[in-house]
């Protein structure tokens, strides 16, 4: 029979999932009797655990908001869960700069890992392996991604220190729309008060950040995953290429996604099926073209260079390249 203070403990995670749970319920998941919910309840209070009392016909206990984390219980699989993201998103990059957090918060849980639970977490962690490399680049503070994440939800302007990739510091004032993960980055979207245009920045350029009076409207249209999407494919590179290809977005975006190009989709003829195959104008920006020529062979779909004239040539060469080998015995 379990002694009581294991079902105390066992009392604390039934009410940590979340929820109002009846007497009733609780009495007959503990195997007690109502009473003696009622006096675990008491010392559970007793250690400072936030147990609320609700009242009426489906009243009951349930957890508070409280001043500090009461202890936490955790299933096998809840604790499972936890280190495979904390493993996960320390290798994508995902986490901020201190980094110490995420290590100790890793040791705290494998500390109290049942043997044959830990045993076989070991085993995956082995067998486990990433197709793509952390970025090399810092990750964001902590606290810069948390003002951020306030200003965002509040509406509330905030100025921040910025560093570009040229190394030139700039303090603004952002209009947040939103915090983006992507390719193991954080970047925050909105729009640069000063220059009234829509900006994006990597949080780990942010040197520091800071909440200032007043509010803003957030605008409609595309959320800020799409924004941050849409400013990498019109980014400033030196050449400026448009396209049309014949075919579904979905064989375009399955090679140009769209961090690389903007899409123009027409709406289909009368008639037209909207997944059917038909001309897309496709606009992108590059430093370099070598890389688009193959990328249009291996598309294998009908298209038209409308700019640059260089990379019609690019094209050109490396169709008379293959046409060659192709004749090679």
């Amino acid at each position: 029979m379990p002694r009581p203070t294991a079902r105390v403990l066992t009392l604390l995670e039934l009410l940590q999932s979340g929820g109002t749970r009846t007497v009733a319920e609780l009495a007959d998941r503990l195997g007690v009797e109502g009473r003696t919910v009622r006096r675990y309840v008491d010392q559970l209070i007793d250690l400072d655990v936030p147990v609320e009392s609700v009242r009426g016909r489906y009243g009951g206990y349930r957890l508070a908001p409280g001043y500090r984390l009461p202890p936490l219980m955790l299933s096998d699989d809840e604790a499972l869960a936890v280190l495979l993201g904390l493993v996960a998103g320390r290798r994508a990059g995902l986490t901020t700069a201190q980094h110490t957090a995420n290590e100790t918060a890793s040791a705290k849980i494998r500390r109290v890992l049942p043997k044959h639970i830990a045993r076989r977490l070991d085993t995956l962690l082995e067998s486990l392996a990433f197709t793509e490399q952390p970025p090399e680049s810092g990750t964001p503070d902590s606290g810069v991604l948390l003002t951020l994440a306030d200003a965002v939800r509040h509406h509330r302007p905030v100025s921040i220190r910025y560093t570009d990739r040229d190394g030139r510091r700039s303090e603004r004032t952002l209009h947040a729309y939103g915090i983006v993960a992507h390719a193991g980055r954080w970047y925050v979207t909105g729009e640069d008060a000063r220059l009234r245009e829509d900006r994006t920045f990597r949080l780990d350029r942010i040197a520091d950040a800071r909440v200032l009076p007043g509010s803003f409207e957030a605008p409609m249209g595309p959320g800020p995953a799409q924004r941050v999407l849409s400013g990498f494919a019109t980014a400033e590179y030196r050449h400026e290429v448009t396209l049309r290809i014949h075919g579904t977005v979905e064989q375009v975006r399955a090679h140009l996604p769209a961090a690389v190009a903007n899409l123009e989709e027409p709406e289909p003829a009368a008639g037209q099926d909207r997944a059917s195959e038909r001309w897309l104008r496709v606009e992108l920006r590059a430093e370099r073209l070598d890389w688009l020529p193959p990328l249009l062979a291996a598309l294998d779909r009908p298209f038209v260079i409308e700019r640059p004239d260089e990379l019609r040539d690019l094209v050109t060469a490396l169709a008379d390249r293959l046409a060659s080998r192709a004749r090679q015995i």
